[in-house]
């Protein structure tokens, strides 16, 4: 009777255990899946849309390069993780080999790299832009204006270079033994071997992205203080003497705070856990899927603030919003019709 207690006791425990990983399971398929279904089409959108621009219109603003640049990069975020993320959540195992292993967390850590620069970037272009007509600032931001491929170009051939160790170390997962100072991806290890090694590279990459994400608020700090000025001046002015024409980089600055925002709270977040990692001699799936939700999210999310604030997409809200309303209006003028014949 005691025996057959305990067992049932056992049994129940075994269920609720797996209970519990089908849950963790099934909310990180959704997660991700979420993640896709809204970065794909968001970034694709906001490429070929500015592909369709540069070819009609021969011409592409540095705003929009850089926008595109990024769109690029948050593309390859997706696929490179957080589809291997889904298929993963939904019991799809071991399909990558080595080779593919390593060239799947190399474009993923390039690609996020980039993303992060490509957001600094951004801001420290629309600073010099929106900056006082001084000496030094017309000569900034003409420079600005005629390189920015040429930077864009310098810094992703900076990262691909610094981002060769990912290739060094990253294994495809086996059942042999790995070393303590392993992180835990979804189909990949990366196994570090020594501490010395997993700590100079982690605070190395930690700084970088510290470095960037402090310029990116530096700038948007004192786009806010340009912006501030401006509106105080425009208060002291009539309204015959304000000049429109800076409404359209004002309404670009904003945008770009907004974006800059969306970063530094989801970077806030991963680095956070990231430096916590540090501590820990060997970190668990839960905690790296964590820091990927965190580290993909922006990916997934900034195509909504980019369209949603750059005119040159908003085309297709407006079509979609006509649409909406053609409709309602036919529907309801269907249901007029029908309650007319009735009576």
């Amino acid at each position: 009777m005691h025996c057959s207690a305990l067992e049932h006791f056992n049994y129940k425990v075994e269920f609720s255990h797996l209970l519990t990983m089908d849950i963790r399971l099934y909310v990180k398929a959704v997660g991700f899946f979420l993640l896709a279904v809204i970065g794909i089409p968001g970034n694709m959108y906001i490429l070929v849309k500015f592909a369709i621009i540069k070819v009609t219109e021969k011409k592409l603003l540095p705003t929009n390069s850089i926008l595109m640049v990024l769109a690029l990069m948050n593309l390859l975020i997706v696929f490179s993780r957080i589809i291997l993320q889904f298929l993963n959540a939904i019991g799809v195992e071991n399909f990558l080999d080595d080779s593919k292993c390593k060239f799947f967390v190399y474009t993923y850590r390039v690609s996020r790299a980039m993303s992060i620069c490509t957001t600094s970037l951004l801001s420290c272009y629309q600073c010099i832009i929106i900056a006082p007509q001084t000496k030094i600032w017309a000569y900034l931001k003409q420079k600005a204006m005629q390189n920015v491929l040429l930077i864009t170009t310098a810094v992703l051939l900076v990262n691909l270079i610094l981002y060769r160790t990912s290739i060094m170390y990253a294994i495809v997962k086996k059942n042999s033994t790995t070393s303590p100072y392993t992180l835990r991806l979804v189909y990949c290890d990366m196994d570090y071997l020594t501490y010395e090694t997993y700590i100079i590279n982690g605070a190395i990459f930690a700084s970088r992205d510290f470095l960037f994400v402090g310029l990116m608020a530096f700038a948007s700090i004192y786009i806010v203080y340009v912006l501030l000025c401006h509106e105080k001046s425009i208060k002291g002015k009539r309204s015959t003497d304000r000049v429109p024409g800076k409404s359209v980089e004002y309404k670009a600055s904003r945008a770009v705070i907004m974006l800059v925002i969306l970063y530094v709270i989801l970077f806030g977040f991963d680095n956070s856990m990231w430096i916590y990692t540090l501590t820990l001699s060997n970190v668990t799936p839960d905690m790296n899927d964590a820091r990927i939700v965190l580290a993909c999210s922006y990916s997934a999310l900034s195509p909504i603030v980019i369209i949603a604030t750059n005119p040159k997409l908003q085309q297709l809200l407006t079509f979609l919003k006509r649409k909406m309303f053609f409709f309602c209006y036919r529907s309801a003028e269907k249901e007029i019709q029908v309650n007319c014949i009735d009576k």
